[in-house]
């Protein structure tokens, strides 16, 4: 994330956020640091993985207070070790300790989506299938979450209900069936929008063929299942296969032939990256003679 998109995306979530964790004032840090006091703190990884959401980490300080100076020894996407100083943070002791829990938690979480995202790219590697994400994000975090699946290798679905149009069961539901679906998504979407269907049974699959879905989802449906499906759309439609995704069990889905594999797991199983702030320590400021 560049300073514009932090700017227009995530500094109104990052406040909220600050808000939460210190809705009147951090009574600790204003008990034991009542002045202004120059102090640096280094960023450490506590386990291997892949880091990702150093912009947004840094960009909690810098909206306590502006003056603050982070020198980074890595970037978004590198693989980081455990023991390895990431950063050091320099600035306003009592903004170093405030910011601390808040900047934290977003690098956590977003360095654990990349690393769990990673691992589950690197399974599929030389199939030919993208990896993709759901909207199965926590509130109000998408925009982070999101982020770190592309750090980690993976692909954005979605990224609201107005990307595109995707009809699921209680769609097609409301609907009356497939096909009526698809016609009337066909008449209100614009021209440049894609109609995905998402499908659970092989009638359902030639329904949506038929209809003319330009995507067609599997859904929870069986390995012999799926690839029956793929047979029977013959490249009419991008294939996407979805339902309970795991890091465990993606593997098997390499030889199915689906154009994508998404997965909800990537934002709401993943765990953090264990990262900490340590070795806190005042600085005395160069006097000018």
């Amino acid at each position: 994330m560049n300073e514009i998109s932090l700017k227009l995306n995530a500094d109104d979530l990052i406040l909220q956020a600050l808000r939460e964790d210190m809705p009147g004032e951090d009574v600790s840090t204003n008990a034991v640091m009542p002045e202004a006091c120059a102090g640096t703190v280094d960023l450490i990884a506590k386990e291997d993985g892949i880091v990702a959401g150093l912009d947004v980490f840094a960009r909690v300080f810098m909206l306590l207070d502006a003056e603050t100076r982070i020198e980074f020894f890595c970037k978004d996407g590198d693989a980081v070790r455990k023991g390895q100083k990431l950063a050091v943070v320099n600035g306003d002791i009592r903004v170093l300790l405030s910011g601390e829990r808040v900047a934290l938690n977003y690098l956590q979480r977003m360095s654990g989506i990349a690393t769990y995202t990673h691992e589950m790219a690197a399974l599929l590697a030389g199939t030919g299938i993208t990896l993709l994400d759901t909207r199965k994000t926590s509130p109000n975090n998408r925009v982070f979450e999101k982020y770190a699946v592309r750090v980690g290798g993976g692909a954005n679905h979605r990224t609201g209900l107005s990307d595109g149009v995707l009809l699921k069961d209680n769609h097609i539901g409301a609907a009356g069936g497939v096909a009526r679906a698809v016609q009337m998504a066909r008449a209100y979407a614009p021209f440049v929008r894609k109609i995905e269907v998402e499908t659970e049974t092989l009638d359902q699959v030639k329904e949506a063929v038929e209809a003319g879905a330009d995507i067609i989802m599997l859904d929870n449906m069986s390995d012999v299942d799926m690839k029956k499906a793929v047979e029977l759309i013959g490249g009419r439609a991008k294939t996407e296969c979805s339902g309970n995704v795991t890091r465990e069990n993606i593997a098997r889905l390499a030889d199915i032939g689906v154009d994508y594999v998404s997965s909800g797991a990537l934002t709401h199983s993943a765990p953090i990256l264990d990262l900490s702030m340590k070795y806190l320590r005042p600085v005395s400021r160069e006097v000018e003679s």
